[in-house]
């Protein structure tokens, strides 16, 4: 395993980061990844030389159990080996300050957080979206505490609008308060909406890129046949393209077969999956660091995660698939 600086801190994460989302989450009443398979992965992770854990405090059902399930494997490691980020927004509970970016809240759900993992401090604390009812100096004083008191090593900011992101940078500067060091976005071959922007933030404020869904749900991994019209499709049963508008809207377009399309060329060309060859087009964005969120329900998914760090794509390989990202809009990320 190679391991990078995380954006411009001075933290060194591994080139891949493991996602938890699914610990404890139940699908149709049935448990997708329950305590004794998360530590299964989380042990095949950590030996694969993985030492980035990406959590949420609402993962899970109920909210916190994917924090628990990592908190109780967590007792058998070395906690400095181990780069944890969290995050704090959506609802918890049912009060009316059980959600938000809320002095209140933020502080509530950090020492849960903390309980829960078993741990004095979180390597990385995301907010999770952006709050339109809390105004964001509250939010970055009360981050910025965080971070003097030692519960908190850098802080984080998901999915939001790049004029989010840059009002909150600048208020951090003009305050000097801890500033965002890394983002969390959807971002992946893929899926190029409404993310531009917000990447040349990153790129120009040195932040680093943690994307979700870097394989676009399940899309970029070629387990999908385009038959007819785009947006008609042959999918495995339960897959999202069966269920999720989201993934008809954004993935099942002449332009999103024609990035698959490239995808599976360059994975026959380098003889790797196309799943391999959809992260290795991320990592190696130059732009920014670029630190994908895996998760992998199975170990084998994971090996084959995993096995993209061993491959290599050529510039020429890279932009061919960057270039079918574009449309008449000329969206260029990543390049």
């Amino acid at each position: 395993m190679e391991y990078t600086t995380l954006g411009s801190t001075g933290t060194k994460v591994s080139q891949l980061c493991f996602g938890t989302w699914r610990f404890g989450k139940e699908s149709g009443g049935v448990l997708e990844t329950g305590r004794d398979e998360a530590h299964d992965v989380l042990d095949a992770a950590a030996e694969q030389g993985i030492n980035f854990i990406d959590t949420a405090n609402v993962y899970g059902d109920p909210p916190g159990t994917s924090e628990s399930y990592i908190g109780e494997w967590l007792e058998t490691r070395e906690r400095e080996e181990f780069v944890i980020a969290s995050k704090v927004y959506f609802d918890f509970d049912d009060g009316p300050n059980d959600s938000g970016l809320s002095r209140k809240h933020i502080r509530a759900q950090i020492d849960g957080t903390l309980s829960r993992l078993g741990t004095d401090y979180v390597d990385l604390y995301y907010i999770h979206r952006w709050d339109e009812e809390t105004p964001i100096a509250e939010t970055l004083d009360t981050l910025d505490t965080l971070v003097r008191d030692g519960k908190v090593n850098y802080l984080g900011a998901s999915t939001m609008a790049a004029w989010q992101l840059t009002k909150a940078l600048w208020k951090s500067d003009v305050h000097d308060w801890e500033r965002f060091s890394v983002t969390q976005p959807l971002f992946n071959a893929a899926y190029r909406d409404d993310v531009a922007e917000y990447l040349d933030v990153c790129a120009d404020q040195d932040l680093a890129v943690c994307p979700y869904s870097p394989l676009a749900g399940g899309f970029l991994t070629g387990k999908y046949e385009r038959v007819g019209e785009p947006g008609d499709v042959r999918a495995p049963d339960g897959s999202r393209a069966t269920f999720d508008p989201f993934f008809e809207e954004y993935y099942l377009s002449e332009r999103g077969w024609h990035v698959l399309e490239e995808v599976r060329a360059v994975a026959d060309e380098v003889d790797a999956t196309p799943a391999q060859v959809a992260l290795r087009w991320l990592i190696d964005q130059d732009a920014f660091t670029c630190v994908p969120i895996v998760g992998a329900r199975t170990t084998d998914q994971l090996e084959e995660n995993v096995g993209a760090l061993n491959v290599s794509i050529s510039t020429e390989q890279h932009d061919r698939i960057t270039q079918a990202r574009y449309d008449e809009t000329g969206t260029r990320w990543g390049h």
